[in-house]
């Protein structure tokens, strides 16, 4: 650390932004935001009073769901599953439905889907079959229509009245693909079962059905759900999934029962049954096929794994200090992973993060599974990962997924259409709890290294595309930056700007008002002007809805009386902070921090003020993990040794 000097230390930086009239202003004047871009379906939403101007719902909100009773069977080595449902659906909107939209995501293996990635013979089934669909007991034409892949509208007998429901039954049968990521075969005999149901889309305020084909890039998007879920497998195999196992003492020999019941509890891993137990078959009772009861209320979503040889270990964690609440964090892999056996610890120790310190809202699910396979993906209560040599990226790669827990299944985001509001949330999360277990200075880097410089450096417009675009209708390139890094950006700068406790506050706002139901990007904007006192469209507008990125360059640095004019000119147009890192000719220094709120009037230009009776010798902008597209121009004065 360099000494400090006399001479510095009275020195004030004083900050003043140049306006479009060459006129300087000191930027703590408050400004009016730009008034923000809003979507046509959410103006009619704000007319129709279901979604409130100041980011709440509305006191006309609304909001379908459905219970499904799924009973499923799955013996490998075969691929083929088998599935039947009752599906209770409730129209809880004030229109009448004479059309269902169903989803079969599934149907992306079939040949000729629509898919955003080139696939393989061993991607490609024959999609889902419906062999037989009614709706109140009366068999109903399901029409497969050439033209209908992973979305499929079915007319309904009679139109579902408001406030009406309706009882739909379902059998189908699909194959499981052997080279998926998401789901699919995992080896000759573990399978990762998701999107495996046939479901309605989701029918909201804003944009109607969701008619949105998934092409195996963009995801998801469901209502909040009850979930009974019937799993016929073999003897000798587990079944980890979503939702409470209600019968374990039924289907788990005694020793692996006791092991399993006693990690509910244990603040260290349990391993509740070993490769060896398998292949001794000493893991669950005898029999055929034995069937795994798992139930689950108000969730967007479920999905299984199972296996007849892969390690299974568990433990918990009190994720709600207030009432003692814990949570399983259970684990699934293969003999030889190197990093799969740490993460009941990694688990516990995200969840505790995430519960208690940021967001600070209690995991909201009673555990977690982490199955080794090949998607690294969320799903509620279960994530699926690869497994790493490294454990450094096992570690981060699972607390981004178990982060998606909170965004988008506890708060219900159209990941479909918004994928920033969720990756960009669990990148933020991973690069929070990341400090902590890394510490600033790796953790940092390698989040420049992954999530910011890949976009920062590149000269490709597609980079520039603003986060705001919807996700179904950018390019690829566009998709994977503003979803993740530059969203994560963006909420780190705000973060910056607020302070840590208002910043957290507001988020608290936000997510007491929408979590179990489905906010839009500017639910979000509002909610946190609301939950300030502020208005931030500056920010928003800048950060969200323009071709913007970060580069800044000091333009001159001016001597004055009582010290020194810096300008500071904003080349790339986003409002991001960065520290001006003073110098002083006696060899003492300076590093004096700047938020966002210096661009708050607008303008390219900023003129600081610093009063000091020293003399500089260079002068450096240094933004971190704001990386500048730039930074050769980001320094005046003779080149020092850092």
């Amino acid at each position: 650390m360099s000494r400090r000097s006399p001479s510095w230390s009275n020195a004030v930086v004083r900050a003043m932004v140049l306006a479009a009239t060459g006129v300087l202003v000191p930027f703590a004047v408050d400004a009016q935001g730009p008034a923000l871009w809003v979507a046509r379906g959410m103006r009619q939403a704000y007319e129709a009073g279901t979604r409130a101007p100041n980011g709440a719902p509305g006191p006309r909100y609304w909001q379908n769901r459905a219970r499904y009773a799924i009973d499923l069977t799955v013996a490998p080595p075969s691929r083929r599953v088998t599935g039947r449902e009752e599906v209770t659906y409730v129209n809880a909107s004030p229109h009448a439905l004479d059309t269902l939209v169903f989803k079969l995501l599934l149907n992306v293996h079939k040949p000729g889907a629509p898919r955003m990635f080139a696939t393989e013979e061993a991607y490609l089934t024959s999609g889902v079959h419906v062999n037989h669909f009614a709706v109140n007991g009366g068999p109903v034409a399901w029409g497969d229509d050439a033209g209908h892949f992973t979305t499929v509208p079915v007319r309904l007998p009679r139109p579902l009245a408001a406030g009406d429901s309706v009882r739909l039954t379902i059998a189908w049968h699909y194959d499981l693909a052997t080279l998926s990521n998401r789901e699919g075969m995992l080896d000759s005999t573990s399978a990762f079962i998701a999107y495996f149901y046939p479901r309605v889309a989701v029918f909201d305020d804003v944009w109607g059905w969701d008619t949105m084909d998934f092409n195996d890039r963009q995801e998801f998007y469901s209502d909040f759900n009850d979930y009974d879920v019937t799993i016929h497998a073999p003897a000798n195999y587990a079944v980890w999934g979503t939702g409470t196992l209600t019968n374990a003492g039924a289907l788990l020999q005694p020793a692996v029962r006791q092991r399993y019941e006693r990690s509910l509890t244990a603040d260290s891993t349990i391993r509740i049954a070993t490769p060896a137990d398998f292949a001794a078959r000493r893991v669950t009772a005898p029999g055929e096929m034995l069937a795994w009861h798992f139930t689950a209320r108000d969730i967007p979503d479920v999905a299984f794994a199972l296996s007849d040889h892969y390690a299974w270990d568990g433990g918990s964690v009190v994720v709600d200090p207030a009432t003692g609440r814990r949570a399983s964090v259970q684990a699934a892999y293969a003999a030889g992973a190197p990093d799969f056996p740490h993460m009941v610890r990694w688990g516990r120790d995200a969840l505790a993060f995430f519960s208690r310190e940021w967001p600070g809202v209690p995991y909201p699910y009673e555990k977690m599974t982490a199955v080794q396979g090949l998607a690294d993906m969320e799903y509620p209560m279960m994530i699926n990962d690869e497994s790493f040599a490294d454990t450094s990226d096992a570690r981060l790669i699972a607390q981004h997924e178990i982060a998606h827990s909170w965004f988008p299944f506890y708060m219900g985001i159209n990941e479909t259409r918004w994928a920033f509001m969720d990756e960009g949330w669990a990148t933020t999360m991973e690069h929070l709890v990341g400090r902590r277990d890394f510490g600033p200075v790796r953790n940092d880097s390698a989040y420049v290294a992954m999530r910011v410089r890949p976009w920062a450096t590149s000269r490709n417009p597609g980079e520039d595309v603003p986060i705001i675009t919807p996700s179904d209708v950018t390019s690829l390139v566009a998709y994977a930056h503003n979803s993740y890094g530059k969203a994560s950006l963006g909420y780190l700068a705000l973060r910056d700007l607020l302070g840590a406790a208002t910043f957290d506050r507001a988020m608290r706002v936000y997510m007491d008002r929408w979590h179990g139901k489905h906010p839009q990007p500017w639910d979000f904007f509002n909610s946190i002007n609301d939950a300030t006192g502020q208005d931030l469209g500056w920010f928003w507008h800048d950060w969200f809805f323009t071709q913007g990125y970060i580069d800044y360059a000091v333009k001159a640095v001016t001597p004055t009386a009582g010290g020194y004019l810096v300008t500071v000119r904003n080349v790339g147009g986003w409002y991001a902070p960065f520290d001006l890192v003073i110098r002083f000719a006696d060899g003492s220094a300076q590093r004096v921090h700047q938020t966002p709120a210096l661009w708050r009037q607008g303008g390219r230009e900023a003129v600081l003020k610093v009063e000091t009776t020293g003399t500089i010798a260079s002068l450096d902008v240094e933004g971190g993990i704001f990386m500048d597209a730039t930074p050769g121009d980001n320094r005046w004065g003779a080149s020092t040794d850092r």
